[in-house]
């Protein structure tokens, strides 16, 4: 200890208590909330996009329809202009799919 003077410990201690404050900021942010909703929603929303683009490709898939990219320059009539799938089959089933899921969810709330 006699080695060390007291303002080499001063500038120590005041470096701890630096970064402890920048500790307790950077925990603060972290558990703050309003931060915590952000991230939350920011992560359901990723979620959610992801899902459609698999929803999307996977219609692509049973329909037989390729995706084809879409480039600049490109004519919104000219985007249709190849072969269009016939949609018709995927709409009807998920209508049924819709319908029969709207049934059974009010039969079981008339039950209760």
């Amino acid at each position: 200890m006699a080695d060390t003077d007291p303002a080499e410990l001063e500038r120590r201690i005041e470096r701890t208590r630096a970064e402890l404050a920048q500790t307790v900021d950077a925990i603060a942010d972290r558990v703050s909330p309003k931060k915590v909703a952000r991230r939350t929603v920011s992560k359901a929303e990723l979620s959610a996009k992801q899902f459609l683009v698999s929803v999307g490709d996977r219609v692509g898939e049973v329909v037989g329809g390729a995706p084809r990219p879409v480039r600049l320059g490109d004519e919104p009539d000219d985007l249709w202009a190849d072969e269009q799938p016939d949609l018709a089959p995927v709409l009807i089933g998920v209508g049924v799919v819709l319908a029969v899921s709207a049934m059974v969810m009010l039969w079981r709330r008339r039950r209760r």
